[in-house]
């Protein structure tokens, strides 16, 4: 196999849930150019399969919160192509919340979607990969789940840091990552995360100024940066790699 080859996604199939967000749409088209069958899903079926017809995926709806409707997206994929070899674990809720007057119930509710689905769509796409002892799992966290707030980025906004739920989760996911990637190792699944810096979305230009001079590249993310990492991973490309929690931030969390 050459190494250009090694990238392709064709005869894969791919499960990326969200899909229209900041960083979905750039993944969903990255899937789609690499080759694989990319199956999208969320909530929003309206407008997930608005960004499906643009790029050629395909949407399914997908309430996180219940597990009865993870596993029917899972069978609905099993039943159309046979076969799952790349799932992205990219949908989150956002807790809209900050600062550490938390109710119990707002935490659950939260984690409930961004840790308990994420543990059980991870281990139904893994039972399908068993089976051709192959696979690649991605998760998408977050530099904020390797580095705590920078409150300098925050001067001159009136803008906050995300809530501690959300450092909680996306810290608890780097490490899942590498538990997962041991305990699905011997099958010859792969897992790894992701960590995106600050997507460019019209922030202040305080926090952008800001943001931007603590990377090393001296900017924020855009709508391109995570297509290369996302087929790299899910690729053969990177068969020897597990365990990983890889940083696509500028250099935000080098410095």
């Amino acid at each position: 196999m050459s190494v250009l080859s090694s990238f392709s996604l064709q005869g894969k199939t791919a499960l990326l849930t969200g899909g229209a967000g900041l960083y979905g749409r750039q993944m969903t088209q990255a899937l789609v150019e690499a080759g694989a069958t990319t199956f999208i899903a969320s909530r929003n079926l309206e407008q997930l399969t608005v960004v499906a017809n643009e790029y050629g995926a395909k949407a399914l709806e997908l309430d996180l919160a219940s597990e009865t409707s993870i596993t029917a997206v899972v069978n609905a994929i099993i039943r159309q192509t046979g076969r799952l070899d790349i799932l992205v674990n990219n949908a989150v809720t956002r807790c809209a919340c900050s600062g550490e007057a938390i109710s119990m119930a707002v935490f659950d509710e939260s984690l409930h979607v961004n840790a308990s689905a994420l543990f059980v769509l991870t281990r139904l796409a893994a039972e399908e990969m068993k089976k051709n002892r192959n696979g690649s799992i991605i998760n998408i966290g977050s530099y904020m789940g390797l580095l705590g707030p920078n409150p300098v980025n925050y001067v001159g906004t009136n803008m906050k840091t995300s809530s501690p739920i959300y450092f909680y989760e996306k810290g608890g996911m780097a490490n899942f990552t590498r538990w997962a990637a041991s305990h699905y190792g011997e099958y010859g699944i792969r897992v790894n995360c992701i960590n995106p810096g600050g997507f460019f979305n019209h922030q202040p230009e305080a926090f952008v100024r800001q943001y931007s001079a603590n990377t090393m590249l001296g900017r924020m993310a855009n709508d391109t940066d995570l297509k290369g990492i996302v087929v790299f991973l899910a690729s053969e490309a990177s068969a020897y790699i597990t365990g990983a929690n890889i940083p696509v931030d500028g250099g935000y969390s080098a410095k």
